[in-house]
């Protein structure tokens, strides 16, 4: 009976059981500097700046240098600071397929609106407005960092960051004290907090020697002003984002876990990164994307639902001398993809949204998606079975953890990811990526071992 379970169940095993101190020591490492990154890339335009660090020490150039492309050959390009695409030229012509991996690099946070700054009972505020699906609640009363750029008239571009130095000041947003919540605490949770007071404390002494009214945001603007050169007029033009100012951590007793902000989708961001910087003699090409906007669908032009991408991959094809008419659908047609977004893993407090057999557990490594969606599969991108036997072969032959999985149960919820975009134009693709818990939350939960099993296999992809 036990061998004949042996050979027929499908064993669902945590990684972390039998694994040697080497391998062990091998996975920590990877994350240290895992963390290390978050760290410094904590928005989209961030991790394309470090993005753009790495690739350019590991031989990267950025696509407009080079007048043709042969195998070997590795290039970027970037898109307007949020969004970046990179490619390794291989062996064999483009026409017969990319390998390509999709990865998304925004995650959920505040965003200033276009007039954010206001004066009401001797503080001073930004107004904000929530990017991405959050629950309100969670953003209050939390240390909160400032992040982004203002572009002046002139063009000059100033960059913030603000709350992640010890020595930086934070900010935050208040909450009502429980003494005085009784009608907040007796409405649904979704509305304790209302989206239009989700406001940033940022000061409250008045400027000196002055009379009048809004003394507080007179010296507010002052302090920006001096430091900053800036009128209020000036964030107009400005993108600036509000995000947790906690660090990346690693957590637990065992020290097994990663708690930190904006794991989705970074997490596979940056195994993707670094599984491509360490490419060489491949046969397909591969491509890696680094994505924006994923989490308001995907829209607008540094978003996957642009063409801007097509014109990348015609890029490619017209530095290596192969492209013609009509051969850009041909590429996609021919191509195959990991979607590399994060799962929802299975949290046994919340047990009751997840159906056991077909969630994402932290510590069984990588979690394919046949198709996600919501309800009836809609909107989903389900992968054919062909090529779900085909990436299981690649991660079986590779010796990599991986799980098979569902978002939550039937009508429960659903999601999505950049899947479908490019299963319209005909690419194989299926979404694989990192369990993770408290999905968009300030405060992300992921499995040191699931993130190092993302990098093996997406080096693993790219070089079968």
């Amino acid at each position: 009976m036990e061998e004949l379970k042996e050979k027929l169940f499908n064993k669902k095993k945590v990684g972390w059981e039998n694994i040697e101190t080497r391998q062990k020591e091998e996975i920590f490492n990877f994350c240290k500097g895992y963390m290390d990154f978050l760290n410094k890339a904590k928005t989209e335009r961030e991790f394309i700046k470090q993005s753009k660090k790495v690739a350019s020490e590991n031989g990267f150039k950025d696509i407009s240098e080079f007048n043709e492309l042969k195998p070997g050959d590795k290039v970027y390009f970037i898109n307007r600071d949020k969004s970046m695409y990179l490619a390794v030229i291989g062996q064999e012509k483009m026409e017969n397929g990319l390998h390509i991996i999709g990865s998304h690099v925004d995650s959920p946070r505040l965003d200033l609106k276009p007039n954010p700054l206001y004066e009401d009972g001797g503080f001073a505020y930004f107004k904000t407005h929530y990017y991405g699906g959050i629950k309100k609640y969670q953003w209050t009363a939390i240390p909160l960092s400032i992040h982004g750029v203002i572009v002046k008239t002139n063009g000059e571009k100033i960059e913030l960051n603000i709350g992640e130095n010890e020595s930086d000041p934070i900010f935050t947003i208040t909450d009502l004290l429980p003494h005085l919540a009784i009608e907040q605490m007796e409405k649904k949770l979704k509305n304790g907090v209302e989206g239009e007071n989700l406001n940033l404390l940022i000061g409250s002494i008045p400027i000196n020697g002055e009379n009048g009214t809004e003394k507080v945001k007179l010296n507010i603007l002052n302090i920006l002003n001096q430091k900053y050169g800036i009128t209020e007029s000036d964030l107009y033009s400005s993108e600036i984002e509000l995000v947790p100012a906690f660090k990346a951590r690693t957590m637990g007793f065992d020290e097994s876990l990663i708690a930190a902000y904006g794991q989705d989708d970074k997490i596979c961001a940056y195994t993707s990164l670094m599984a491509m910087m360490n490419l060489e003699n491949i046969k397909n090409t591969a491509v890696c994307i680094l994505s924006d906007k994923e989490e308001i669908g995907s829209m607008g032009n540094t978003g996957m639902e642009s063409h801007v991408f097509d014109y990348f991959v015609s890029e490619l094809l017209n530095k290596a001398g192969e492209n013609r008419v009509n051969l850009l659908d041909k590429v996609f047609c021919y191509s195959k993809m990991l979607s590399s977004d994060v799962d929802a893993g299975f949290d046994p407090i919340y047990a009751n949204v997840s159906d056991k057999n077909n969630a994402g557990f932290l510590g069984r490594g990588i979690a394919l998606v046949k198709y996600t969606g919501s309800r009836g599969k809609s909107g989903a991108s389900d992968a054919n079975a062909e090529f779900v036997a085909w990436t299981r072969n690649m991660l079986e032959k590779n010796n990599i953890k991986y799980q098979l999985t569902e978002l939550g149960k039937v009508d429960i919820g659903g999601g999505g990811t950049i899947a479908y975009i490019l299963a319209n134009k005909g690419t194989d693709v299926i979404d694989c990526g990192v369990p993770v818990l408290s999905m968009h939350a300030p405060y992300e939960v992921t499995s040191k071992f699931d993130v190092y099993e993302a990098f093996k296999t997406y080096k693993a992809f790219w070089n079968e």
